[in-house]
């Protein structure tokens, strides 16, 4: 609902946050956010380079469409960061 102040802010009193494992490192997680974001939010801005020149990747789309952000996640390999949504002490995997 909007007014004259602008819109309602959003409550968010009841979300509890996590944790996640990226590489051995636990990050804080907010609910609903992608493994991506997490990272991205943890100042890991990139986990893995180019074939051939070496090149430092992260998230580069942020939407799937490309595979720049690929990680592992408790296992299953080859995951777009950006579309897998973090759970509760999930392992990713950056090599």
């Amino acid at each position: 609902m909007t007014d004259e102040t602008g819109p309602a802010p959003l409550d968010r009193s009841g979300d509890a946050g996590f944790h996640l494992t990226v590489d051995g490192r636990r990050i804080p997680v907010e609910p609903g956010q992608t493994v991506g974001a997490a990272m991205l939010a943890a100042g890991i801005r990139s986990w893995r380079t180019t074939r051939f020149a070496g090149r430092p990747r992260g998230l580069f789309c942020g939407i799937g469409v490309c595979f720049d952000c690929l990680v592992t996640v408790d296992g299953t390999p080859s995951l777009r960061a950006c579309l897998v949504t973090a759970r509760p002490d999930d392992e990713v995997s950056t090599s």
